[in-house]
């Protein structure tokens, strides 16, 4: 039998600032290779602090969380930072761009911690730019560029190392329509290439491109019938 690629077992997460704060309350939830699941919650609720989890940017406060079969909530930082860097690809609303380099090393620089050389990071980056459509904007200055565009570069950074896993974390949320669009494209893309795809999202549209729907009220998780 195959292990899923992530799974949550009766996982808490309790913040202790004067009076307990319950984030997340017990939660099941395993995620398969090749999902692509949808997150949605109003603000507050606790959708980020399950994305935190899931991206082993925070730990659980009680129960557990496995990768790939591994145990690794009770790990080291070591260890869970180089699943981070090797399994996990990372977009945010923001675009987290650096001014002053190039589209194609920005894609680069998301490669550093990983295990490629020199050459075969610029020749993956080059790849990944070609792919998501962003070749003649590869020597550009992201100043430079549109919300879109720059939202491109940023998912191109996050896959260009081959991960498995690719969190979102509202990836629509400062674009317009057809740059949403645009960038639910190659969302769909990467996951019908494979890559198991999570996205937090308040956007209506957005939620609806996943074939997992899971809504987080008051730190409890509902997985929704799936979206067809």
């Amino acid at each position: 039998m195959t292990e899923p690629m992530l799974a949550l077992h009766a996982a808490t997460k309790t913040y202790h600032d004067g009076l307990p704060v319950h984030a997340l309350r017990e939660t099941d939830l395993v995620i398969n290779e090749g999902d692509y699941i949808t997150v949605t919650g109003a603000s507050g609720s606790g959708k980020s602090t399950l994305l935190n989890l899931l991206g082993l940017l925070d730990v659980p406060t009680t129960g557990a969380y496995h990768v790939l079969g591994t145990p690794v909530n009770e790990l080291g930082e070591v260890y869970r930072g180089a699943v981070r860097g090797q399994v996990f690809g990372f977009i945010f609303q923001n675009f987290h761009l650096l001014a002053g380099r190039s589209a194609l090393e920005n894609v680069e620089m998301g490669m550093l911690y990983g295990p490629y050389g020199r050459r075969d990071r610029r020749r993956m980056a080059w790849s990944t730019v070609e792919r998501l459509g962003l070749a003649h904007r590869a020597h550009a200055d992201p100043r430079m560029m549109s919300g879109g565009e720059r939202q491109r570069v940023a998912v191109a950074r996050a896959v260009a190392g081959r991960p498995r896993v690719l969190f979102c974390d509202e990836p629509t949320g400062n674009l317009d329509s057809a740059n949403t669009a645009n960038v639910l494209e190659a969302l769909r893309q990467l996951n019908t290439d494979g890559l198991t795809v999570v996205v937090v999202t308040h956007d209506p549209v957005v939620a609806a491109e996943g074939r997992r729907r899971i809504e987080v009220a008051d730190g409890t998780v509902v997985e929704r019938d799936q979206v067809a």
